[in-house]
Parts: structure tokens; sequence; C-alpha cells
């Protein structure tokens, strides 16, 4: 289980930020009420006039003499923090000015709420700081924010700054599953699993006659005491060979949705529910874990794009590779320009991380199973919530649901696995699905 969320970048340094600066509206307002009275005062010669406009006139002076040439230095920096039943990301917001300003105000989003304004001191800006509930794994941006500058007794204000985020890659929480379903044919040349092929480190596989090339500690002296016919002739115990398996993890990255269908059209996760690319970074990573530690060669892409594919490996290095790829997939909301399905090595086995609410992950599905290869579909719709839909709404969902039900069931009678992946404790239990899927289906 993973205990840590990582960050898209280190984060990033102190920025220098020189500015703009423009009147307010107030200084603006007594320099022209100041030339007015100025301007009467002298077309009517009378002094009293001008000595209206002149406090204005001193007000303004003062006022342009005081102007800010200020710069000011921001950065971000946050910590996420895993408990037992939530994270949550700590953020600080340092904002710091030269003299000559009076207030900041700073303009806050952060995820998952609204835009807020704050009109703070010089010296509260140096450390704004708050707390925000990571709802959902993945890259995401939890805080952006702007800010301008005030002047002394609000007289000039500076240009808005260019917006400061801090994005951050929170990992899926995951467990490695005791049991892992193996390709139907082995094809490697070493590893954790029996094959068919003879050879050594496997199981028993059976006793015959001693020729050209077995070894002599493979002489089983019993079996040939009680078999042999002629002098010489001896009698070797056979065993199969040792062989690891191709895992290809392909997850459907184009589409996020959550459990509640009103938001379905949105294209991203707004509620608290679970979405369908937490389910399926959370199951790719622990099926990643699980074949990696148990010796295996897995390789990992993503259907939204063509640039983030590894071939299958294994070892740590390789494991870390793998979480990262996959913790980093972000919905697209359209699918990919490919023109034939990705390359997959001989013998692998398929695991197809989908929604299937469209024909692209099927379709590539069925392909791979006709060529040969043992394909496992993994439905990661989280359960639908229909709450908030009108009636043309809730009939467009059935026929949406209609749909897949029957791409499903085309998948199962092709051959293909299906295996829904729900948080722990759903129902059925994931280990006893995956137990079951784990049974040796033909002579490997």
């Amino acid at each position: 289980m993973t205990d840590n969320a990582r960050e898209a970048a280190p984060e990033p340094p102190p920025t220098a930020s020189s500015h703009g600066w423009s009147m307010s509206a107030s200084v603006t307002a007594a320099v022209v009420v100041a030339l007015l009275c100025l301007g009467m005062a002298l077309a009517v010669s009378n002094i009293e006039l001008a000595l209206v406009g002149l406090p204005l006139a001193l007000g303004a002076a003062v006022a342009w003499d005081r102007r800010p040439v200020t710069r000011t230095l921001s950065a971000f920096s946050s910590t996420t923090k895993r408990g037992s039943d939530r994270t949550t990301l700590d953020y600080t917001v340092h904002i710091t000015a030269e003299e000559r300003v009076d207030a900041v105000h700073v303009r806050l989003r952060t995820l998952g709420s609204r835009q807020r304004d704050y009109l703070v001191a010089p010296g509260t800006a140096t450390a704004l700081s708050g707390t925000i509930a990571v709802l959902h794994s993945g890259p995401q941006r939890f805080v952006e924010t702007r800010y301008r500058l005030v002047g002394a007794d609000a007289s000039f204000l500076s240009d808005p700054t260019l917006p400061l985020f801090s994005e951050r890659v929170v990992e899926p929480a995951y467990t490695a599953p005791r049991s892992l379903p193996l390709p139907e044919r082995l094809t490697g040349l070493t590893g954790p699993h029996s094959s068919s092929r003879p050879g050594d480190g496997g199981e028993f596989r059976d006793i015959d006659r001693f020729t050209s090339g077995d070894r002599l500690r493979r002489i089983d002296w019993r079996a040939t005491a009680r078999r042999a016919q002629a002098p010489g002739e001896l009698y070797v115990r056979r065993t199969t060979a040792t062989s690891d398996a191709a895992i290809l993890i392909v997850l459907d990255s184009r589409d996020d949705v959550t459990d509640g269908v009103a938001e379905w059209s949105s294209g991203a996760p707004r509620n608290r529910g679970i979405s369908s690319l937490d389910l399926a970074r959370e199951g790719a990573s622990s099926l990643t874990a699980g074949y990696i530690r148990a010796g295996d060669r897995v390789g990992f892409h993503d259907l939204a794009t063509q640039t983030r594919a590894l071939r299958p490996g294994g070892g740590d290095r390789q494991l870390y590779r793998l979480l990262d790829a996959i913790a980093r997939t972000r919905p697209s909301g359209f699918a990919s320009d490919r023109v034939r399905a990705p390359q997959v090595v001989p013998g692998a086995e398929i695991i197809v991380f989908s929604t299937f609410l469209d024909d692209e992950a099927a379709h590539l599905a069925l392909l791979w199973r006709a060529s040969g290869h043992r394909v496992i579909g993994v439905d990661s719709l989280p359960d639908p919530v229909t709450t908030g839909l009108v009636r043309r709404e809730v009939v467009a969902f059935r026929i949406v649901m209609m749909e897949r039900e029957e791409r499903l069931h085309r998948l199962g009678a092709a051959g293909i696995d299906i295996v829904r992946w729900q948080r722990s404790g759903g129902r059925p239990d994931r280990e006893a699905v995956l137990r079951n899927l784990s049974r040796p289906r033909s002579v490997r």
C-alpha cells in the first residue's frame, strides 16, 4: 500500500515580479477636479475656486510621490498527508512585497471550491495557508492564485500577476493481490511459474530412459533398479522448466466518470464519489505490483495517447516506472487517432481497464483475443447513481447501459473474462474472483 503522493514537478523556486502601476479612480478624480477648479478660477478670476482645488492637487501630488516602485517574490509550498480515512494537502502561498505597499489583493481558487478574494496586509501575505481534501488520484491542480498590490492609501494599484499554481500527482492506494491470472502459454526462458517444456527448476514431469544430454545427477536409482531390462540401462527423473509471464496493462483514460450520472457530461469528476479513473488506477497499480513482485514482466499502454507506453520488463525500477505512468494518466475526452492496435509481445496476457461505454476498448480486446492472447476486461465503472436526472436523461442513461451490457456480453462470448473492479469490500470478493481466474485453463 502506498502512503505518499508525488509532485508533478518539484516545487517551483520563488518568482520575482516587477509590476506596472496605475492610479486608482480616487486619485484620477482628484486630479481632474483640481484641474477643473484651477481652470475655472483663471476664467472667472476667483481665487476661492483655486483654493478648493488646491487640497485635491496636493493630495494627488503626495500620492504620486509615494507611488510604489516595488518588486515581489512569490512561491508555493505544499505537503501531502495520507491518513487512514482520507488524504489532505497543506499549502502555503508566499508573497513578499517591498516598501510602499499597504495591502495585497489575493484571488485564490482551490480544487473543488469557488474563487475567493482576500485583502490582506503585506505581513499576512507572506504565509497564506490552508488545507484541501484530496478526493481523487492522478495529476491535479490543487491551488491557483493571482494577486495585485495596493499602494499607500489605495492611490495606486498594480497590474494582476500571471496565475501561480501548485500541481501534484497523487498516487492511488493499492494492494498487491495474492492470486494472479496467468497467460494460457508461458514463453519466457526462466521465471517463477512451471511451464510445459522439459527443463530444470520446475515440477516433476515423468521418468524416462537416460539419453544424451541428460545430467547424471538426475538419475533415479530406484526407478533404474525397478525398470532396467538390460545392463547399463538407466532412468532419469525429468522436471518441467520454469518460465515467467508477459503482462500488458492497458488503461482506457479517455474519459473519467463518477458514480453521479448527472455529472457525466462534465468530463471530469467534481463530487466526492469515486471516479472510474480512480478505480482503474488503483486496479492497474495493484495488479502491476503483484505481477512484478511475483517475478513476471509487465508493460503498460494508455489508450488516450500513443506516447505513454512501456515495454514489458521486471524489477523494482520497472515497477516505479509503471506506477508513475499509471498515476499520471488523465482524461483526454477524445479517442486517439491510431490506425492499428498497439503491438503486443507474443504470448502476453492483456488486462484492459475501461468503463466500456464505447466500442474502442472492446474492439481492441476482441482483436487481441482473436490473435491468441488471453484477455481480461476489468470494468472500472462505479455503481451509477441517477439522482437529479430528468426523464429524458434517464431514458438516455438506460440506452447507454443497455449498449454497454451488450458490449460486455460480446466480450464474454469471445472468451474474454470480465472482472468488476470496485473498492475493497465490494461484492463479489475481489480475491475470490482473481483466485477463480488464476486456475489453470490449459496445459502451459
